[in-house]
């Protein structure tokens, strides 16, 4: 990936508007605007709309949410801001709409896939949440689909468009601080019990069986429903797949590595005595030729860990590099404070745009390959976590190696109707 600079960001507003002007047989609309559908409005979704149609020559133009309640205030909320979007309570009605170029998934995990590769197989690029799969064989599965149809896919990890973070990686990578030998990825954080919850009847106005999609047929429960959803494997990837995929991220960039050959990860609850099935805390270990990638995982501690909530430390012969929400910061093994930024200017959703117009993968800050790599190592450890041991890992293959409990589950079973489509 190439690494962004100050100039670079400073330029992008000029760039955007110029490429208004360049052809782009996908574009349709008065002055040629980028038209974008969001499928998933009531929490990241709400926020990726916002980001997109605050863009030069692009516009919202279609939200989809199988919650009624949650679509009817949604699209109210945009048309009162002078924003005329269409509403949709199935996304296949929505993809059926020809104008549309690009779709955004801010859907639970498990709809990840599906709706992304339903997207591309309609004709549109895509944007797709973290993490870009539920699975290890879907991740591979979308990167094959987007080649197969030359469509731009997005990555969720928006840290990759990060000016300052790109400042502090393009440091790292200098050789200034000497080998670096491991990175730890943290993420420290409180999140709160949920309780247990009896199964109820679906709240009125909700398609729960479009809701469940390709995961087992079961009762409603308000547990598994908005945002707890997170915590069961049916739906969520856990706290790791959730959060800590932005902390695991950075932590390969920074590295310069892709699949490891062989990984380790104990976890449980500690904190949680409720209807969480993924754990609260979490260890592992992925392992490289000559570099060990380490994550940490907390969900009880309130305070910061190594100067940080949520973030990365290198180690290096040289001294350390920090990097978290607020930035970066090299301190040296006299332990003098040296070079560091804050985390700077950024625009992910932008980025996804350029590549869109330029039809150039390689304008993609955290490209659909990117984005199988880093989800593929949440799900490594979540699965070292189950199995209870160490895996080692065929990267040619996307395949452990001689486990064959392991290999079960890198892919799953779709429910009748929700199956993938055939590459």
């Amino acid at each position: 990936m190439k690494t962004l600079t100050r100039r670079d960001f400073v330029k992008r507003s000029a760039v955007t508007g110029a490429a208004l002007a360049l052809p782009f047989s996908k574009a349709r609309g008065a002055n040629q605007d980028i038209r974008v559908a969001v499928a998933g409005i009531r929490g990241r979704g709400r926020g990726l709309a916002g980001d997109f149609n605050s863009l030069p020559g692009v516009r919202l133009v279609a939200v989809c949410d199988v919650d009624a309640n949650v679509l009817e205030q949604q699209v109210k909320r945009f048309r009162d801001d002078n924003i005329n979007v269409r509403g949709y309570g199935d996304h296949r009605q929505m993809l059926e709409d020809n104008s549309i170029d690009v779709l955004a998934v801010a859907t639970p995990d498990h709809w990840h896939v599906p709706l992304a590769a339903a997207a591309i197989i309609a004709g549109k690029d895509v944007y797709v949440e973290k993490p870009m799969s539920h699975t290890i064989a879907e991740g591979r599965f979308l990167v094959n689909l987007a080649r197969k149809h030359g469509k731009m896919v997005q990555h969720g990890t928006q840290a990759r468009s990060s000016e300052g973070i790109s400042e502090g990686i393009e440091y790292l990578r200098s050789g200034k601080l000497g080998k670096v030998r491991m990175a730890k990825a943290i993420n420290c954080q409180l999140r709160g019990p949920i309780g247990r919850v009896p199964d109820s009847e679906t709240p009125p106005g909700v398609n729960y069986d479009l809701w469940l999609g390709p995961a087992p047929k079961r009762p409603f429960n308000k547990n598994r429903f908005h945002y707890n959803w997170h915590w069961f494997w049916d739906y969520g990837t856990g706290d790791t797949g959730n959060d800590g995929i932005h902390q695991i991220d950075i932590a390969r960039w920074g590295l310069g590595v892709e699949m490891p050959k062989a990984v380790s990860c104990s976890g449980g609850q500690l904190f949680y005595d409720d209807d969480h099935q993924t754990p609260d805390t979490q260890v592992a270990t992925f392992e490289y030729d000559d570099v060990y990638l380490m994550y940490e995982m907390r969900l009880w501690t309130p305070y910061g860990l190594e100067g940080h909530d949520n973030g990365d430390i290198f180690y290096a012969d040289g001294g350390t590099m920090s990097i978290g929400r607020k930035g970066w910061q090299v301190t040296f093994k006299n332990g003098k404070a040296g070079p560091g930024g804050p985390r700077g200017e950024y625009s992910h959703a932008e980025n996804f745009i350029k590549a869109v117009r330029s039809r150039k993968t390689s304008d993609l800050n955290a490209g659909a390959e990117v984005g199988h790599r880093s989800a593929a190592l949440c799900h490594m450890a979540n699965i070292a976590m189950r199995v209870g041991r160490r895996l080692r890992f065929d990267a040619r293959n996307d395949r452990f190696i001689d486990d064959a409990e392991a290999n079960t589950y890198l892919t799953k079973q779709y429910r009748k109707g929700y199956e993938l489509p055939t590459l």
